[in-house]
């Protein structure tokens, strides 16, 4: 999680986060955003994770910058219901995925 904490108080770039074709080269979908974004907000955001089906990736933001980044699991039967990771399928999901996620978060905060 600590490689995360640079996204910290970064800005959002609304544009990158409404163009789903470019989130979609991450191998991320948006699957909620206002637009425009409240002041405070959250965003969901979905992957695969090998073996444990979909990852959940929530954004809180304030007055349009990240203040909490959250990863959990979509529970299979309601894809709805998102439950947190273990501290062990985290790294197994940050092993997995850290790098395409580092360059996601990039990509929305530019």
């Amino acid at each position: 999680m600590e490689q995360f904490r640079r996204y910290m108080d970064r800005e959002l770039n609304l544009e990158n986060v409404r163009d789903q074709d470019r989130l979609r080269a991450f191998g991320v979908s948006c699957t909620y955003f206002s637009d425009p974004p409240e002041d405070f907000d959250e965003l969901e955001f979905r992957t695969g994770f090998e073996g444990a089906g979909e990852a959940v990736i929530t954004v809180a933001i304030e007055l349009g910058k990240i203040k909490r980044i959250m990863f959990g699991l979509a529970d299979e039967k309601d894809p709805e219901a998102v439950r947190s990771m273990t501290e062990s399928q985290l790294e197994n999901f940050l092993a997995e995925k850290g790098g395409r996620l580092a360059g996601f978060f990039e990509y929305i905060t530019r």
